[in-house]
């Protein structure tokens, strides 16, 4: 195929376990999900990680869902049998230690990284944010 490290899957798109049968055992792949039936779901499929959202409201992407909140990204992570669980959606440097703090275990980022100021001091502060 193209080489890429992995996948990332939204609802519309095919399913989880038949990206897993195109790309095999090694790749990557990510589902987002934005309702409990969803991430119950999703954490059954062939995932390496659970995308949630959008947990807060956002201009990037218009998701047709409500803001999910913390609340479900904490049971989203309840939900996911150990998967790894990324939250995404209208988070900023002030909202991402509440997020970790949720479980989640690590946040997709993309206009905050460039409506904040430098981007390259923002994607350090998020690394540390993160720990990275």
């Amino acid at each position: 195929m193209s080489g890429a490290s992995g996948v990332h899957v939204g609802q519309d798109d095919m399913a989880p376990s038949a990206a897993r049968q195109l790309l095999g055992p090694g790749t990557i792949i990510g589902c987002s999900t934005h309702t409990r039936a969803q991430i119950e779901a999703a954490s059954i499929e062939p995932v390496t990680y659970l995308a949630v959202g959008p947990v807060f409201g956002t201009h990037t992407k218009a998701t047709g869902y409500e803001p999910v909140g913390l609340d479900l990204v904490a049971e989203a992570v309840r939900l996911s049998r150990g998967l790894p669980v990324v939250a995404i959606g209208g988070i900023t440097l002030d909202t991402a230690p509440e997020i970790l703090a949720a479980g989640a275990s690590g946040v997709a980022v993309i206009s905050d990284l460039f409506t904040g100021g430098d981007p390259k001091k923002r994607v350090t502060a998020y690394r540390r944010i993160l720990a990275l």
